[in-house]
């Protein structure tokens, strides 16, 4: 009775406004938490915007002139919390009206000339302009990225490299000014994977000078076709080729599947492929050709053609070679792909570092403040490892955009397997970043306006489409649900081909990075200091040991099967279910395909620092190369396969968290070395308290 009337006792003061009564004093509470910018109390030892530069290296104009035509239109959701404007798209629509805003705010960037030239000019400036703008694109919004992909790299890409003079003629113009809106009619319901096998047919008339599209059975229809089902106009249709009875492989042809009033074209079905995890605002559709007639002249040409008569004609002979020249080129969605995913994965950092930096929990005495996130060494060693990953991934992907804008056919086959390595990593890295950082945030990071959450859903799609990840980083055809095509090669095969080739000619490695393997194995010493441990000429050489031995360890298995008269492939196979081995080969090319890209990787990072004179950025570059290094030798292959003692493999731990504890002062300046406008974080970024009042 005594708590009861206390209680009622504290309402009626309440009620009346009466002076408190003593038994008030117990429920006074502490001052309230005050947000505090970090900048006011985190100092930058370095220039950001050189640091930018340099990392980003290229279009810095470009990209902030786009974020800045973004963040002036409402049709990009500006929204003010705490203060600030943030701009991104509603999530939380109706799957046809994302759909809707997605078009319209392409219509936007297309009225306003962000694409000029994107199709109609060639040389390195205009590619390099492409990347910088699809890494922009990809960090407001994946849908509207996607979207535009399929359209330039997919569709307009396939009319450029496939097609010949007529075909840009007539199509590139129209593409680039979205007269035309084209898709990407490969993957079936049937077959993602395996290109060759599509089962749409195509046939020649020749009495009309067309051929005829079929979808002949249900397992044919096209499948996840992007802008589909509500938007394209045409379509690039991957089909088998009938000639007079003979099927002569995979060819692409030009038709239209809509009007310019948006009406479905004779003999074409379409349906809708529904609502997704993520991605919904791209309009992925479902397709039925039932006798389609299009012109002979929408064959594209560029390796094979059929005369007016119904003769099939092409300078290669051989089905496999032709297969091959036809998809050599592309590999422009892989390499889009791994590049402006690591922008994505900057923002969810920068999103969850700068909330660490002003969010308290704990104290760790009586009347003390609570603590920082970003001081608790578990935090740092959370997040900070995946930082000096995403710098490492944002100099490989410079390597990998030079690499392809310089491109020839002979460098076809080394794009291919840096841009499948790349591309499956970097996917790989970017959601466990994206979960990190989720997580990092706790409750906050579920919250759709603050991004690192929904962005988990909107990107999780990357890991399959143009190249199931796994498959890319070991031995089979190139998986796919979205944009399938076969891989021509794949990367621990690759490595083996290089291998053979060079024992066989006795000669010297030379491609693929593999120009290591001519020197003297390396030599980890049996004691590791810190020194020893941060230093780049050991990291590399751990590196280069690993992939060395898994390389000589993948041949030894694989010969080892042949030599009992099995095919390559099925020596593959057989030793993977041979449970006789210690290392099977499975195992083996898994960690080998990682092996490499991680010494590919480190090695773009090593590059860029050693460009750089001495300075405090450079000091604090080569902390972050050497969290990088170190990350890469705590990986369990180094303890599988014997390259590090266990007292080693726990130094290299130890390392870890000292080279996180020294950059935790750093930590902020490293974020914002990657130039991302405030309106394109999220409000936990800045004044969260204010963005909740």
């Amino acid at each position: 009775m005594d708590r009861a009337f206390e209680r009622t006792k504290i309402l009626t003061d309440h009620l009346l406004q009466s002076s408190p009564s003593p038994v008030r004093t117990s429920l006074s509470s502490n001052a309230c938490f005050n947000y505090t910018l970090p900048e006011l109390s985190e100092k930058y030892a370095f220039d950001t915007k050189e640091m930018r530069r340099l990392i980003d290296g290229h279009h810095l104009e470009v990209r902030d002139r786009l974020f800045g035509m973004m963040s002036q239109s409402k049709l990009f959701n500006p929204r003010v919390r705490g203060g600030k404007v943030f701009v991104s798209p509603d999530y939380n629509q109706p799957m046809e009206q994302q759909r809707e805003i997605t078009l319209k705010r392409i219509d936007y960037l297309f009225d306003r000339g962000a694409f000029k030239g994107w199709l109609t000019e060639q040389g390195e400036e205009i590619e390099l302009r492409k990347f910088a703008s699809f890494e922009v694109f990809g960090t407001f919004d994946h849908s509207m990225g996607t979207m535009l992909a399929v359209h330039f790299f997919l569709w307009g890409g396939a009319v450029q490299v496939f097609g010949t003079k007529h075909h840009h003629d007539k199509w590139l113009r129209d593409t680039e000014t979205h007269v035309v809106k084209g898709c990407f009619a490969m993957s079936e319901l049937g077959h993602g994977s395996n290109v060759r096998g599509v089962e749409t047919v195509t046939t020649y008339d020749s009495n009309t000078q067309e051929f005829v599209i079929n979808t002949p059975c249900e397992s044919a229809q096209k499948f996840w076709i992007g802008g589909a089902a509500n938007h394209a106009t045409h379509a690039i249709v991957f089909s088998q080729l009938n000639i007079n009875g003979s099927n002569q492989g995979v060819h692409a042809f030009i038709a239209q599947i809509r009007d310019a009033d948006g009406y479905l074209c004779q003999n074409v079905r379409i349906a809708d492929c529904g609502r997704k995890i993520g991605l919904n605002g791209v309009d992925n559709g479902r397709i039925w050709f039932d006798n389609v007639r299009v012109p002979r002249e929408n064959l594209l040409n560029s390796v094979a053609d059929v005369s007016a008569d119904g003769k099939y004609l092409s300078s290669i002979n051989d089905p496999d070679q032709r297969f091959a020249a036809f998809l050599a080129p592309l590999t422009i969605g892989r390499v889009s792909i791994a590049t402006s995913t690591v922008y994505i994965s900057k923002a969810g950092l920068t999103i969850a570092i700068r909330y660490a930096l002003t969010r308290r929990a704990f104290s760790l005495k009586p009347n003390e403040p609570e603590v920082l996130l970003l001081d608790y060494p578990s935090y740092q060693r959370r997040l900070l490892p995946l930082l000096a990953k995403t710098y490492a991934m944002s100099f490989a992907s410079h390597y990998l955009k030079k690499l392809f804008v310089k491109r020839t056919p002979q460098s076809y086959k080394t794009i291919h397997i840096f841009s499948s390595a790349f591309k499956a990593t970097f996917t790989w890295n970017n959601l466990h970043i994206l979960q990190e950082c989720r997580e990092a945030c706790g409750g906050q990071g579920l919250r759709t306006e603050n991004h690192v959450g929904q962005w988990k859903a909107e990107f999780d799609v990357q890991s399959t489409f143009e190249g199931d990840n796994n498959i890319l980083m070991q031995q089979y055809g190139r998986n796919n649900e979205t944009y399938g095509l076969n891989m021509l090669t794949q990367i621990s095969k690759a490595l083996l081909a290089e291998y053979v080739a060079a024992k066989k000619r006795k000669k010297a490695f030379n491609g693929l990075g593999l120009e290591h393997m001519n020197k003297p194995c390396p030599v980890i010493p049996s004691q590791l200091t810190s020194t020893a441990l941060r230093s780049s000429q050991f990291q590399m050489d751990a590196l280069c040991l690993r992939e060395r031995d898994l390389l000589n360890r993948f041949a030894a298995e694989i010969s080892h099967y042949q030599a009992k008269g099995l095919s390559k492939e099925h020596a593959f196979n057989m030793s993977n279910s041979d449970s006789t081995s210690v290392h099977q080969s499975y195992q083996i090319a898994e960690d080998l395909g990682r092996a490499f890209t991680d010494q590919s990787i480190f090695q773009a990072f090593a590059e860029a620092e050693a460009t750089l004179a001495a300075s405090s950025l450079k000091d604090v570059l080569g902390m972050v190369r050497s969290l990088y290094g170190l990350i890469c030798v705590e990986d369990a292959s180094f303890l599988r396969y014997g390259y590090l003692s266990v007292e080693n493999a726990a130094a290299v731990r130890s390392e870890i968290t000292k080279v996180c504890g020294e950059l935790r002062p750093h930590a902020l300046a490293l974020v914002s070395s990657f130039g991302i406008p405030d309106a394109f974080l999220s409000p936990i970024a800045f004044n969260w308290i204010d963005a909740n009042s």
